[in-house]
């Protein structure tokens, strides 16, 4: 009898338990269903904080604005705020990070970075802070063409176009990295003289090696039938180095297969240089990159990583990282007919990227000095869409800064001319086609966008500024000439309206709220940063303080600093 009233007590005290906590979560989901969404989960997080911190105190409800809430924790007189909702909010940046053990939080307020010009800009080096570009691996370029050797674009035009800025980009960054890098490491696999590969050749192929009078040296000449079997081709292994250049002469019909192996997952990826004028296609593993049809010698110089990425994006295939160390090269595949010569492999070969740029520019320059972009542009509600065939300050700016180097590197007056014409367009109203505005009607802008009314876009102003600082220089310091005219006039008219771009907290990316009477136009951090980079590197070439100042106060404002107010 003791033993039953034992347990009537123990079960009626679970009962007593249980309906308490039914009562108590009850009433949790009431709250939770008065609240938003971001609220909610906030929740989520401070209690997990709590738990594991040992933060103490207890829930309390933020309301923001008036608008909506957000759980928070109160701890006597200070309230706690998940970072979640800050970051959000004041768009400001945080990460825990660990050191011998111990956590700890990282606030910033920016993540871009500043780099602080160690030397006098010089136009024969590098160009700004282009070394830390890369440019074939952004995601808007499509691939970089078998043809030209240069990026195309789907900026703005998803099926493809050759965009003079990001041409000029890829090779300044290119020119860049030739000057800080340490010399390439090369692999010659076939020289025709000296380094001869066993080349395998099928049953009804044939090969021999031949004294070529245009390349001046013995080429190796191939030929197969149209059997799938029927292949020239090489075995090796190489790992770690993918950039692979060869001079080529292929016939119709014909095509190099370079095959690379995942050493860890056995995945196997067939990149095909085809005689064909269509880019880039990729059926599973089979990625074709299209060499164009002429039947004539040329250098091709493919980056096989990043041919081998382009192909999977093509398809659609979730990102993956493709780390250089886990392939390898396997083999060299002939098709068709032609001929090959001064096969190597290297670590890299930017100059021959820069030239690929260089070469593009000077050839695809128009009568009046301007490179046309082939895409419509629509820069604002108030404004007209450019039309394709619009200029763009910049593209001369950059391509201007190619061509200097360029010339400067080869000596060759192709290149000298080709920059001298671009800066016709400059001097050119943007209604009439060119890319020139005026603040005031005094004082001349170079118009990144050439729209009416201008939008007054500052670091497209300011690089090409730089292009024209370029061109002074090699054409040599103590001449007189149009392009240090032109960089003096820019140069007055930045130092003017750069207080414009002030924001306080940070800069303004152009000036559309003043031209067009809508709402500023921040810049983000990235695009605030490059003012600073910019505005550091302008001061070492002129002593106006109020380069150097603008640069440190901008700087501070990515360090949390603002404008004083009254």
């Amino acid at each position: 009898m003791m033993l039953v009233r034992i347990n009537m007590r123990t079960a009626l005290a679970a009962l007593c338990i249980a309906v308490l906590l039914i009562i108590v979560f009850w009433s949790r989901c009431g709250e939770f269903s008065h609240r938003p969404i971001a609220s909610v989960l906030s929740y989520g997080v401070l209690e997990r904080v709590a738990d594991t911190s040992g933060v103490g105190g207890q829930e309390i409800e933020c309301v923001i604005n008036g608008e909506y809430s957000v759980a928070c924790r109160r701890d006597r007189d200070q309230v706690y705020l998940p970072f979640s909702f800050i970051h959000k909010y004041f768009e400001v940046y945080g990460k825990i990070t660990s050191t011998d053990g111990v956590d700890r939080f990282e606030w910033s307020h920016s993540y871009s970075k500043i780099y602080h010009p160690k030397k006098k800009y010089d136009p024969r080096g590098t160009f700004t802070t282009f070394e830390n570009y890369n440019v074939e691996v952004r995601e808007r370029v499509k691939c970089i063409s078998g043809i030209e050797g240069v990026p195309v674009s789907t900026q703005w035009e998803p099926r493809g176009f050759y965009y003079p800025t990001q041409i000029a980009q890829f090779g300044l960054a290119h020119y860049s990295k030739n000057v800080t890098e340490p010399e390439p490491r090369v692999r010659i696999i076939d020289d025709g003289d000296k380094v001869l590969e066993n080349w395998i050749v099928s049953k009804d192929a044939t090969i021999s090696r031949e004294y070529d009078q245009e390349m001046k040296s013995k080429v190796l000449k191939f030929s197969t039938s149209d059997h799938v079997s029927s292949q020239v081709w090489l075995k090796v292994n190489i790992s770690q180095d993918f950039v692979l250049s060869l001079d080529v002469r292929f016939k119709p019909n014909s095509s190099m297969t370079v095959v690379l192996q995942n050493k860890d997952k056995k995945e196997t990826v067939y990149l095909h240089y085809v005689t064909s004028n269509q880019l880039i296609y990729a059926q599973e593993d089979h990625i074709y990159h299209g060499i164009g049809t002429e039947v004539k010698w040329r250098r091709i110089t493919r980056d096989l990583i990043i041919d081998m990425q382009k192909g999977w994006a093509l398809q659609d295939r979730p990102k993956r990282k493709s780390p250089r160390n886990k392939f390898r090269i396997c083999s060299v595949m002939l098709s068709g007919a032609g001929a090959v010569c001064g096969v190597r492999v290297s670590s890299s070969e930017h100059m021959a990227h820069f030239f690929a740029a260089a070469d593009w520019l000077a050839s695809g320059q128009r009568a009046r000095g301007g490179w046309p972009v082939l895409a419509r542009r629509h820069v604002g509600s108030t404004v007209p869409d450019l039309k394709p065939g619009w200029l763009s300050a910049m593209s001369q700016g950059h391509a201007i800064s190619v061509l200097s180097r360029a010339y400067h590197r080869s000596g060759r007056v192709r290149y000298l001319r080709a920059a001298q014409r671009a800066l016709l367009p400059l001097d050119v109203h943007s209604r009439d086609g060119g890319v020139k505005a005026l603040w005031m009607d005094k004082y001349v802008w170079y118009e990144e966008y050439p729209t009416t009314p201008p939008l007054f876009v500052l670091n497209g102003f300011i690089y090409t500024l730089l292009g024209l600082y370029d061109l002074h220089v090699i054409e040599g310091e103590n001449s007189i000439s149009l392009a240090k005219k032109m960089f003096d006039d820019g140069m007055t008219s930045l130092k003017t309206l750069l207080p414009l771009f002030d924001t306080g907290s940070g800069s303004f990316y152009d000036l559309r709220h003043f031209t067009l009477g809508v709402s500023p136009n921040l810049a983000r951090w990235d695009y605030h940063a490059t003012h600073v980079n910019q505005l550091y590197l302008l001061a070492g070439l002129d002593p106006d303080p109020i380069l150097i100042d603008t640069a440190k106060r901008w700087e501070g404002y990515m360090q949390g600093k603002r404008a004083a107010h009254n």
